[in-house]
């Protein structure tokens, strides 16, 4: 069992965990079975009750848990599935430990950040990577803060429990270019390692984000003052097109080989690497498409991020070039808001709370109704659609979800009964995965090839089941949960591709392997462009 250590210096937001996804996806290229998780240091227990304009989206995996979206990263670049034991908090720590405190578990001892804390922090380690060749674990945060302390000291100490080749340690750091100076500089980086190495920690490899080249002048200066080897200093500029070039910038650089050298490891170079074929799929697409996401958090891109990524794989399996026009669902809520609807290939409303926007996205809903545009709508999104329809084909203007409106006429969309009694807001959703019958010949069971599936949700509000015969004049329930009853998937009758799910499909999507939903979602808005082109003869825009 081995264990890589990936911390971050100078600044926030350099990638950590997106280094730490590519390297865990050329790690399983020679055959290694790798987990990635994430420490972070904030108080928090977890991000499920965080604004998405403070941390992106909350990421939920199979057990649901609700995490930070770097573990869709992880997901994504590698083929296991996550579970809690692979997300962790100060809060989580520091909650487990006055847990046992009061439980009487010290023994009537001083608890302490050494050894309490730090011990709590190692049990995780060595928690997170059974069954595992080699667990990567990503420190949120930026080397020097202070809440970030604990964890680098059971860094520290693990290391010091275990074999030299079993531990290695990755620090991503920022080598800025001064204008003025015309040069990149070395100094942050160089201060950086210092802080780790006042804990006690030596960096085994540097990852040096940049936006020049770095010369050979510099990466023997970084490697003099930061006490690396030279191929130990691992250039890694912005790419060019998509994330999924990272594997290969990354393989080019030799860090693959050097990580798998540190951890006493002697594996061929892979036969065949599916990071190229990725790749070429999307530099020489033989489509093109325009998808409109009409949402609530659309200026911030983190906060639909597994939705965008879901899109550019369902373009990887189409060889589609996919181009996202985002929309901001209160726009359509203006006079003549719905012209930035024109030329679409297809509309998808993503999941949200709160009444801001829903308006304009039952707009949205409506347009792609009455004109035959491909809609996928995700959680929120069909809770959107079948307000609309209740609405405008089957004439219940009261109709709508009682998040929005408590004392609607018609609530189609109403908690479900074992929400009502709950007033914590902190992990107290319908979180997780939960199996979905789909029914025969559907569009939903054509796209998934089968008829049980299993999704992830993360919701509190439901399709109002007393609604359902009347709904069914006009849409299909193709997918429901069986022991529940519950409506799942919809369709709408007499439209192209009109599809919209109670669960989050964005959560389960590849590069590799697009969600089967997604993937029929750009098949259909091709076919809707073709359709589009050929109906104005080549000549002027979409209507």
């Amino acid at each position: 069992m081995k264990y890589i250590f990936v911390t971050g210096g100078v600044v926030s937001s350099l990638g950590k965990g997106l280094t730490a996804a590519a390297l865990g996806a050329l790690l399983e290229l020679r055959g290694l079975k790798v987990r990635i998780q994430k420490f972070d240091p904030y108080l928090n227990v977890d991000p499920g009750t965080m604004s998405p304009y403070q941390h992106g989206e909350v990421y939920v995996l199979e057990d649901g848990a609700e995490t930070d979206l770097d573990l869709g990263h992880y997901e994504r670049f590698t083929s296991g599935k996550l579970s809690r034991l692979n997300s962790l908090s100060s809060g989580q720590i520091y909650e487990s430990v006055i847990q046992k405190e009061r439980r009487g578990v010290y023994l009537g001892k001083t608890v302490q950040v050494i050894p309490h804390v730090t011990n709590e922090i190692k049990e995780r380690f060595y928690a997170g990577g059974k069954d595992v060749d080699v667990l990567i674990t990503e420190i949120g945060g930026t080397t020097g803060d202070i809440e970030g302390l604990p964890f680098l000291e059971a860094m520290r100490q693990f290391a010091l429990e275990m074999k030299p080749k079993d531990v290695i340690f990755i620090h991503v750091t920022l080598v800025p270019f001064l204008a003025a100076a015309g040069e990149l500089k070395t100094k942050p980086t160089q201060q950086s390692v210092a802080k780790l190495r006042e804990i006690g920690i030596q960096p085994h490899v540097l990852v040096c984000r940049c936006d020049h080249p770095l010369g050979t002048e510099l990466r023997d200066k970084l490697s003099m003052f930061c006490n690396v080897p030279v191929k130990a200093v691992i250039e890694c500029r912005d790419v060019d097109s998509s994330i999924y070039q990272l594997p290969l910038a990354l393989q080019k650089e030799g860090m693959d080989e050097l990580v798998l050298d540190l951890l006493g490891f002697s594996i061929p170079e892979p036969k065949k690497n599916i990071w190229i074929e990725i790749v070429r799929r999307l530099l020489h697409p033989r489509h093109e498409v325009t998808i409109g996401v009409v949402g609530k958090y659309i200026e911030l891109q983190d906060a639909y991020k597994s939705v965008y990524e879901s899109i550019a794989h369902a373009g990887i399996a189409n060889t589609c070039r996919v181009n996202v026009r985002r929309i901001d669902a209160e726009d359509l809520e203006r006079k003549g808001g719905t012209r930035l609807l024109r030329g679409l290939d297809g509309i998808l409303v993503p999941g949200g709370f709160g009444d801001r926007g829903t308006e304009g996205k039952i707009e949205a809903a409506r347009y792609a109704r009455e004109r035959g545009v491909p809609y996928f709508g995700l959680c929120l999104g069909l809770q959107i659609a079948v307000i609309e329809v209740a609405r405008d084909v089957l004439r219940l203007p009261g109709a709508n979800s009682t998040e929005f409106d408590p004392k609607c006429a018609d609530p189609v969309i109403n908690m479900m009964e074992e929400q009502k009694a709950i007033t914590d807001k902190g992990a107290t959703m319908r979180l997780g995965s939960y199996d979905c019958a789909l029914l025969p010949g559907s569009l939903a069971a054509r796209a998934y090839g089968e008829t049980l599936i299993r999704e992830r949700h993360r919701h509190r509000y439901e399709v109002n089941n007393a609604y359902l015969d009347l709904l069914k004049r006009v849409i299909v329930v193709s997918g429901i949960n069986p022991t529940r009853n519950l409506v799942e998937i919809i369709e709408l009758r007499d439209h192209p591709w009109f599809v919209a799910v109670q669960f989050h499909p964005e959560f389960q999507s590849k590069p590799n392997r697009a969600h089967p939903l997604f993937a029929a979602f750009i098949a259909a808005a091709i076919r809707h462009g073709r359709r589009a082109g050929a109906a104005r003869g080549g000549r002027g825009r979409r209507p």
